[in-house]
């Protein structure tokens, strides 16, 4: 990515996919070139918790709210440290930011960290060819790296595809830390960063969790040295298909049979773990409105989704694996794709959805309490 200037509603800008496809407007944010996967977002609210997400690494946003911006940025709700979006596409940006937390405007922070951005196009018909066509290659040109369409077209295509790409380690904290419990501790647990967000250890601490982020990278002698009761496998961008390393860790914690659970990428790494396949989405989910049921209790929840991989496991039987017999617990309504695994013999189970959930809904945070039910229980099975 290089970045120039400020951009303008007077700079004019271009977002070219991999297929030729052609949509011109104006420079949003820094002015410069970008490349990335064109995928697209269907929240309304919560573009910041959006834009810091590492799971978003590597991509171009599309926001199909038509207004964006309205909040302007503030100081509290990152998800991580930094905007890890490789570009942003809107329709109509806000113009004068209006909240009472708001310290500068979104165009201000994506200047400020060199993201460049296009606005002013036709989100809903971007959004339409990417439901028909599928999420792919594109870039986003404006100022001096604009150039003939037939050379922005080859410039795009030769950028490397989501299918394949190792990106966790990119975004994953390089030291461990720790995020205390809020009031009395009662629990430790080890969190595996593959691109964890800010929300999740708060979620537990809120619980009396003693949270210890440890880099992507760490070993089975890392995990149990913090002495926890749980382990647990955060979100992450990039093809779960590379992550060869966290499978194994995952192994070896499914092994020593302790409580685990797993959100987003940690879902895949657990379906890889139980050997089951993973899949490339054709477009994703991606939004804070997607329905959910738990097929444990039959309730439906509208919950917040960022992936374009899943889980390839069966809906209709209870499965076979090393680890004793797995199900698939959660299943998206919107097109059966798996959105939930739990072991029947053994303390573990993982969602593709974020429970966490900062900008809304709250509707599946009751995760949290089943991961320390599951630790309550297995303490209590030691002392007895």
């Amino acid at each position: 990515m290089t970045t120039s200037t400020r951009g303008t509603s007077k700079v004019p800008a271009v977002l070219v996919l991999e297929d030729g496809r052609i949509f011109r407007g104006r420079a949003y944010g820094a002015v410069g070139e970008t490349f990335g996967e064109a995928v697209f977002s269907t929240g309304m609210t919560g573009y910041q918790e959006t834009l810091t997400d590492p799971s978003y690494d590597r991509q171009i946003v599309v926001a199909t709210a038509p207004q964006i911006g309205n909040t302007g940025w503030n100081d509290e709700d990152d998800e991580s440290r930094r905007i890890w979006v490789s570009g942003y596409v809107v329709r109509d940006p806000a113009r004068v930011p209006s909240n009472w937390r708001a310290k500068r405007s979104l165009d201000d922070e994506l200047v400020a960290q060199g993201i460049v951005g296009i606005s002013g196009i036709d989100t809903r018909a971007l959004t339409r060819h990417l439901r028909e066509r599928g999420s792919m290659r594109s870039g986003i040109f404006s100022g001096e790296a604009l150039a003939a369409d037939a050379e922005l077209v080859a410039r795009v295509q030769a950028q490397p595809p989501m299918k394949g790409a190792s990106l966790y380690e990119e975004v994953a904290t390089k030291e461990t830390y720790v995020v205390p419990a809020v009031g009395e501790k009662k629990f430790t647990v080890a969190a595996i960063d593959l691109g964890i967000k800010g929300m999740t250890p708060h979620r537990m601490a809120e619980r009396g969790i003693e949270v210890h982020v440890l880099p992507a990278t760490a070993s089975v002698e890392d995990v149990y040295a913090v002495n926890p009761d749980g382990v647990f496998f955060s979100n992450g961008p990039g093809d779960p298909a590379t992550a060869d390393g966290p499978v194994a860790l995952m192994t070896a914690v499914l092994e020593r049979r302790t409580p685990l659970f797993g959100i987003c990428f940690g879902n895949q790494i657990l379906g890889r773990a139980l050997g089951f396949g993973t899949y490339k989405l054709k477009y994703g989910h991606r939004g804070i409105n997607q329905p959910v049921q738990d097929r444990t209790t039959g309730k439906v929840e509208v919950t917040a989704h960022n992936h374009g991989f899943a889980v390839d496991a069966p809906l209709d039987k209870v499965s076979e694996t090393p680890f004793g017999r797995a199900e698939v617990s959660h299943v998206c309504l919107n097109d059966n794709v798996v959105e939930g695994l739990q072991l029947l013999d053994q303390p573990a189970f993982s969602v593709q959805y974020h429970p966490e959930a900062a900008a809304g809904p709250h509707d599946a945070a009751y995760l949290f309490d089943r991961f320390t039910s599951l630790m309550s229980t297995v303490m209590e099975g030691q002392r007895a």
